[in-house]
């Protein structure tokens, strides 16, 4: 079956149907730029966007680069501010005229879908994996099981959130080399491992269609450590799994 999926990132905001019986978007994906400032309202506006691209008429779900709780965001590192304590489910729901929407963390959703059809799957303990991009997201799963909006990124590394020294928006901003960037994910990576003790790590975000460039550089860690499978279209996916009807989902 097909369900639409969007991923809410800080820099871009894209979206596509999904083939939850293979695990992969159905059609190319439809892709456009976040808002500056990353408001609500502008936000749903792109939202829309994407979603009508396909003239899409069914459940949607999307990601969100924050905390969620029962369709609620309670957190917005790297968006507008505005977006604490808004009912995102429900606002857009409304903004695409009463389709079903389902709104879950990101990573989360990246990781639900490599847990599935990807990197994780069958994999057995604690597994984590990490979306680097305009942050860190995190996914904790344990045998299987997501432990929801862990927001690993904000650890404190060097007196920082993590996520301002290790995400590639701090690579970019840097300016800095695959090297040094990789002994700074290599520094994070350890101290992530210190605290939950993973069999293995899952890469995810852009950076992950580019494995060759920092993983053979990373040390210090004694977990797995591999790309993620799915890429860059694991938010689609898990999203689009997200909101996959209780009476399909058997």
């Amino acid at each position: 079956m097909e369900i639409f999926g969007v991923d809410i990132g800080g820099s871009g905001i894209k979206g596509a149907p999904v083939d939850l019986n293979r695990g992969d978007l159905a059609q190319e994906r439809h892709k456009v730029l976040t808002p500056h400032p990353a408001t609500p309202d502008g936000v749903a506006g792109c939202v829309v966007e994407v979603v009508r691209h396909f003239d899409w008429n069914g459940p949607v779900g999307v990601t969100f680069p924050g905390v969620v709780t029962g369709g609620v965001t309670r957190s917005a590192a790297n968006m507008d501010k505005g977006w604490v304590g808004v009912d995102t489910a429900a606002l857009l729901s409304s903004r695409l005229d009463g389709l079903p929407v389902t709104v879950l963390n990101d990573a989360d959703a990246a990781g639900v879908a490599e847990m599935t059809y990807g990197a994780g799957r069958g994999v057995a303990g604690t597994v984590i994996l990490l979306t680097l991009g305009t942050g860190i997201g995190s996914a904790l799963f344990t045998d299987g099981r997501l432990v929801p909006n862990t927001e690993l990124g904000h650890l404190e590394l060097k007196g920082h959130d993590a996520e301002t020294r290790a995400s590639v928006k701090a690579k970019e901003d840097g300016d800095l080399t695959w090297e040094r960037w990789a002994h700074r994910v290599g520094k994070y990576l350890a101290h992530v491992e210190m605290l939950f003790s993973p069999d293995l790590f899952i890469i995810g975000g852009g950076v992950s269609r580019k494995p060759e460039k920092f993983l053979p550089l990373i040390e210090g860690v004694r977990a797995e450590i591999v790309p993620a499978k799915l890429q860059n279209n694991a938010g689609i996916v898990g999203a689009a799994m997200a909101a996959r009807p209780a009476s399909a989902s058997g």
